[in-house]
């Protein structure tokens, strides 16, 4: 790392994380109305899958995106607190699907789609 970037590192790092932050708040646009009709739902496993029969490229691209972004940041959890990426994804598929409001989709134990009582 350069001497300038290494000086200013304590600004990159919050500015990443902003970064971050706005860039999932505008797929959490599409990705809110994608819940809603029903398109997506949250896994046990920490990330969305697609409940679409056949799902749109838009719609594949949108998942990827959102799940890329979530593998980063439980990676990021995992290794600040000394725990494998496994315990953090399922920690955050249950947190998930905990908040995933009544009426959207959610997998079962068993890989099935289920609206959420």
């Amino acid at each position: 790392m350069s001497s300038v970037l290494q000086r200013h590192r304590h600004l990159l790092v919050p500015a990443a994380l902003g970064l971050l932050v706005l860039a999932a708040q505008a797929w959490a646009l599409d990705l809110k109305q994608a819940k809603a009709q029903g398109l997506v739902g949250e896994t046990p496993g920490g990330y969305l899958g697609i409940v679409a029969p056949r799902p749109s490229d838009e719609l594949r691209a949108l998942v990827s995106r959102i799940n890329a972004a979530r593998r980063t940041r439980y990676r990021e959890i995992a290794s600040r607190n000394g725990t494998d990426l496994r315990t953090v994804e399922l920690l955050a598929g249950k947190k998930a699907i905990e908040a995933t409001p009544s009426g959207q989709y959610v997998q079962d134990a068993k890989g099935r789609w289920v609206k959420k009582p």
